[in-house]
Order: C-alpha cells, then sequence, then structure tokens
C-alpha cells in the first residue's frame, strides 16, 4: 500500500489572518486556511490481494484558524479520513479497526417547537435556547463501515446492527468490479448514524479504469476531493466558539448548521493556476442540500467555465455545462467537475451555496442573487470556498472531450428485460409524525374504502395518466417490519416511489447503481396521513410529467424524490448477493425510522423460496 498526504488535517493550517484571541459568534475570518487535502491510500498494483488497516480514533483538529482544536472521532485521525484510489478489478481487503476510547465528542441539544418558528434558531452559534439530549454524552464508540456506492456481498456492506465496539474489528472485501466512478465510506450504526457522521467518520473512494485513463483528465495535484458539510459549534459564556462540535436540532426538522467545511476547514481557500483542475464533490452533510454557483470578484455567476463529466456512479455520456441555476447536490450524492480557471489569472471566484435549508434545492426567490443571505430559509451564510487563481499564462494542453464514456446510454422502461420486477413504495408520514418507507402491494379494488369519507389504515389509492385507479396495501413502513423484498441476483428491477410527506428525501439503495426514468407530478393532498390512507373516491392523481434535469441522468445510487412527485427508476441486482438496505440518506430520517432491508439472492435459490414474490407486482 502507498500512503500519499499532500496536507494532513490533523495539525493545525497556517492563515492568511489568524489571531490568537477566540472570535465572538460568527465573526471567523473567511477564507483564512488553505484547503486540506485528505491523504491518499493507494493499494500495491503488485499485490494479488492487498491488506488495509483503517483505524478510527479519536482525534483534536483545528476546524478554523481561529478556534481551539475540536474533539473528533476520526478515520486513520484525519476529518475527513484518507481518499482510497483503486483500479476497476482491484480486490481489496479492509479491516476497520476500532480504535476509539473517548466519550461522544460532540454535545447534542433539542430546540423545542414553540411558537415564533424556533427552528431558525437551528443555525444561531451556540446551544442557545436548545435543550442538552440525555444521555448522549453516553454514546460508546460503536461503529460500522458502509463503503457507499460498491458492489459487494452483503457481510461487507456493513449491516447497521453488526455494529463494533472498542477492541474489535470489522473486515471487509471489496472486489471494484466497477467502472471509475466516486464512492465514499462513512459510519452506519443503527439509531446513530447521524452523530457518528457528525462526529467525522466520513471519507472518499476513488475507483479508476481504462475508459477514464482515455480521458487524460486532469490528475495529480490537479485532482481534488471536495468534501462538503455543514457543522455548529458550541459557545463559551462570552458566545466565542469553543470548538466543540453542537448538533442541535428541532423537533421536526433535522440538523442544519451555520458553518460550511470544505475536507474539514471552515470556508477554505484553495490557490489554484490557470487552466483545468478536476474536483470530486461530496455533499457529506447530514440534511443540508446544496445549489452551488461560481461567482466573479463582482458576486456575478461565471458561465462556461465549469462542466460535470460524472453523477454518483460514473461517467456520463458527454460534458454537462453548470448551469446559471447552479449544481444541486442533497446529502449523499456525488457531482465530478472539470472547471477552467484559464480565463481568470490573476482573480478571485468564490463558490456559493443559495439553497434553501433543509431538504430543498430551489431555484431563489426573485430579486435575490447566489451569494445573498437567506437567514428565514436558514441559510445565514451562502459562502463554501474561494480560489484564488495565480497571476500566469494558462495553457495546460487539456481540452475538453466530446465523448465521455462511448457506451454511456439512457436506460428507459422498454429497453428493459421482460421479465424484470416492479417495487411500489411510498414516503408518508404516520399519524404520530414519524416517517416512514410504505412498501406496497397492488390488491384487488374490494380491499380498498368503500363507505363515503372511509380512509383505512394502510390503503393508498392512486389515479395514474390514463385514469385507471390501483389500490395499494402497505406491507411495512419501518426497519423491524417483516422482510418483503427479495430480488434475483443479476435480475432488473424498476421502482416507483411516490412521495405523500411533502418533504424532499433523497434516497440511497445499497448495492446498486439505477438510472431516472421519469418524474410525475402528483396531486398528494387526498392522503390523510392522521388516518393513514386516501379516503373513498379520493384517490391521489396524477398531474403530469416533469423534467429531469441533465445533472440526474446519469448513473446513481441517491435519487431526489420531491413532494408531490413519483420517481420512477430501474437498476441491476448484480454482482453480490445477501442482506442489504435502502433509506433516506438525510440521516436524522434514517435513525428515526426511514430505513428498510431487502436481500439479493440467486435465481435458483429464490425459485424455492416459499415466501418468493413477497412485495413484487410482477414481471414486465
Amino acid at each position: 500500500m502507498t500512503t500519499t498526504n499532500t496536507t494532513t488535517t490533523s495539525t493545525a493550517s497556517t492563515s492568511t489572518a489568524g489571531t490568537s484571541a477566540a472570535p465572538t459568534a460568527g465573526a471567523l475570518t473567511k477564507f483564512a486556511d488553505p484547503l486540506p487535502i485528505p491523504p491518499r491510500l493507494r493499494p500495491d498494483p503488485g499485490d494479488p490481494l492487498p491488506h488495509l488497516t483503517i483505524r478510527t480514533e479519536a482525534a483534536e483538529i483545528q476546524l478554523h484558524s481561529e478556534l481551539p482544536p475540536t474533539p473528533l472521532w476520526t478515520y486513520q485521525g484525519c476529518f475527513p479520513g484518507p481518499v482510497f484510489d483503486v483500479r476497476r478489478d482491484q480486490r481489496i481487503r479492509v479491516t476497520w479497526s476500532n480504535h476509539t476510547t473517548t466519550p461522544y465528542p460532540a454535545l447534542v441539544a433539542h430546540l423545542a417547537d414553540a411558537p415564533g418558528n424556533p427552528s431558525l434558531a437551528m443555525n444561531d452559534p451556540g446551544i442557545g435556547a436548545a435543550t442538552p439530549v440525555p444521555g448522549t454524552d453516553a454514546i460508546p464508540a460503536w461503529f460500522v463501515t458502509h463503503l457507499h456506492g460498491a458492489v459487494t456481498g452483503g457481510g461487507n456492506d456493513g449491516w447497521t446492527e453488526n455494529a463494533l465496539l472498542y477492541g474489535d474489528a470489522q473486515l471487509s472485501e471489496y472486489p471494484n468490479r466497477q467502472p471509475a466512478m466516486t464512492l465514499w465510506y462513512h459510519d452506519h450504526a443503527m439509531d446513530i448514524t447521524r452523530l457518528n457522521v457528525y462526529s467525522g467518520l466520513v471519507g472518499m473512494y476513488l475507483l479508476r479504469d481504462e475508459e477514464e485513463d482515455r480521458l487524460h483528465l486532469p490528475h495529480g495535484d490537479r485532482e481534488i476531493p471536495l468534501i462538503i458539510c455543514d457543522r455548529n459549534l458550541a459557545t463559551d459564556a462570552e458566545g466565542r466558539p469553543t470548538g466543540q462540535l453542537l448538533h442541535k436540532t428541532t423537533g421536526t426538522l433535522p440538523f442544519v448548521g451555520p458553518y460550511t467545511l470544505v475536507n474539514g476547514r471552515i470556508w477554505p481557500h484553495l490557490e489554484v493556476r490557470p487552466g483545468w483542475y478536476r474536483f470530486r464533490l461530496l455533499n457529506a452533510s447530514n440534511s443540508r442540500s446544496y445549489r452551488l454557483h461560481l461567482l466573479d470578484a463582482a458576486g456575478d455567476r461565471v458561465s462556461g467555465a465549469a462542466w460535470q463529466i460524472g453523477t454518483d456512479s460514473g461517467l456520463l455520456g458527454a460534458p454537462i455545462p453548470l448551469a446559471a441555476e447552479g449544481l444541486v447536490l442533497a446529502p449523499a450524492e456525488r457531482a465530478d467537475l472539470l472547471v477552467d480557471f484559464g480565463a481568470f489569472p490573476g482573480t478571485e471566484l468564490r463558490l456559493v451555496n443559495s439553497a434553501q435549508a433543509p431538504f430543498r434545492g430551489d431555484p431563489l426567490p426573485p430579486g435575490v442573487r447566489p451569494g445573498d443571505p437567506l437567514p428565514a430559509a436558514r441559510l445565514p451564510e451562502p459562502d463554501v470556498m474561494l480560489f484564488r487563481v495565480a497571476a500566469e499564462p494558462a495553457d495546460d494542453g487539456f481540452r475538453l472531450p466530446a465523448v465521455l464514456s462511448p457506451g454511456f446510454t439512457r436506460l428507459t422502461h422498454e429497453a428493459l428485460p421482460p421479465d424484470h420486477e416492479h417495487r411500489m413504495l411510498a414516503l408518508a408520514a404516520d399519524p404520530d409524525g414519524t416517517l416512514g418507507l410504505w412498501e406496497l402491494a397492488e390488491v384487488p379494488p374490494a380491499q380498498g374504502p368503500t363507505a363515503p369519507g372511509q380512509v383505512l389504515d394502510g390503503i393508498v389509492q392512486v389515479r395514474a395518466a390514463d385514469g385507471t385507479v390501483t389500490t395499494y396495501q402497505r406491507l411495512a413502513r419501518h426497519f423491524d417490519d417483516t422482510l418483503n423484498w427479495r430480488a434475483r441476483m443479476d435480475g432488473w428491477e424498476q421502482w416507483r416511489i411516490l412521495n405523500l410527506s411533502g418533504i424532499l428525501h433523497p434516497i440511497h439503495i445499497h448495492l446498486i447503481r439505477f438510472q431516472l426514468l421519469g418524474i410525475d407530478g402528483y396531486a398528494t393532498g387526498s392522503f390523510d396521513p392522521a388516518h393513514g390512507g386516501t379516503a373513498t373516491g379520493a384517490p391521489v392523481g396524477y398531474l403530469g410529467a416533469l423534467p429531469i434535469d441533465a445533472t440526474q441522468q446519469g448513473w446513481k445510487d441517491v435519487v431526489r424524490v420531491p413532494p408531490g412527485a413519483m420517481v420512477s427508476i430501474a437498476g441491476r441486482f448484480g454482482g453480490a448477493a445477501g442482506r442489504y438496505m435502502y433509506h433516506c440518506h438525510i440521516l436524522e430520517h434514517e435513525d428515526a425510522g426511514m430505513m428498510r432491508p431487502f436481500s439479493v439472492m440467486p435465481g435458483p435459490v429464490l425459485a424455492l423460496d416459499p415466501g418468493m414474490g413477497g412485495g413484487g407486482m410482477g414481471m414486465g
């Protein structure tokens, strides 16, 4: 194994505007610190089965040069952890070894719902009117690592309840029989994923192949991971940040924080040369979505300089220019970007976020420009980072290729094998306000409501585009309900996901990559969450097809499901078997119950399963 470390994150950075005095709340100097570059782990290409050991351990790291060190739980003492750099078909073994002995490092607090919308105070630095959550300081270092996007056996995937305490280790094997793509790894422990990830347990994993090699993309110091997340900090009696992480939420909203970090540093800067760079972007936030823009010194959008070449799970067929509306990334989504700084020698460009929080990547309201604060929408600070372009000639010889992946094709339902399986899923609120994943099965209309105004718990009727009404019965909604969905290994499936909850959810399916076939709008106001269904004669109704953004037309493992919409996705459950999970990647939602298991089994075995077909809706 070769380890390359350009700039570690376990030591304080050099500041261009640092001060020895602790700042007042919200007064950290922007763009004071250079962007840290996580160390690289490159398995030895001559080793037939490299074996790497990654330790989880406590560390104290400065998130900004004007802050005291912040206690964290980390991989290898770094936040974020080291970047794996692996070739396609290079099978590796990783021992995730728990060496963490310190108490949970973040302060966990709750801001109760009350008149006056206290949820806006979620973005305020410091605990404010929030109350520490009893018992969270006793959370043990209980970890299990999931390689997000990996095609690997169920025993290697990081099953949520198989977390380990200090002194134990998780052995996982990753075949890497996948195209070039940006994956990432993070903790996935049952009930506390939001807290373990928040404490620092995230890292990037890059896969490369010959198709990518042929493009001669920017590499070396011109290929840079950008791992973006938000955090909050506790404050002392004078309102100065202490450096301790603060996970402050309300009774109804997941975490969003006032400080934006890139590679573990708050509002950093990066010195670049004129010419092309490749940025591997990851939204590692618990719940915040981003809508990213490049702005010049005058605050105007930069056009023609940034191009997206890949999505979560691989290269696109052709580059996509960064739209004026910006690049949207929900939690866990990735984007592979090329940026040409050649036209900007001696200038500075800002990367800013305009997404209203939480859960949303909506375009800005009229009259608001990217870079403007939106405190009422929980976006008090739009800045993400700064690029400082050197004043020197620009010609690195790279030219943007017209074709990226010659074999890339858009999936359609008609092109799927005739024996593909159909699944129906609803995202819905339960009467107590908790959110669930409702696995649905089609049933005869006679099982639906018949009396005037009647609502039957777990019965949802949907009117399609052609006017036909289908009755569905809920089979499961929470993690511990019966396992219903058994996929045939190497079989194709189409999942339709109907959002009845009124909140955007990014849904991640383990093991597979998929494509978005379509998005349709639905009138969902007839769904009655208090009674768990739709009333007689009031089905959820089709409104019309919605456009699919170009950045969502590649291979994905996270799909954004807007409220009042049904998305259709298709993918192949190939390459491995075992028990896996799918879930909302708003981590507070995942921990609160928006996660369900599924299993993948070889076809001949599945044919002998007495429960075969449970939850499916047939082939074709």
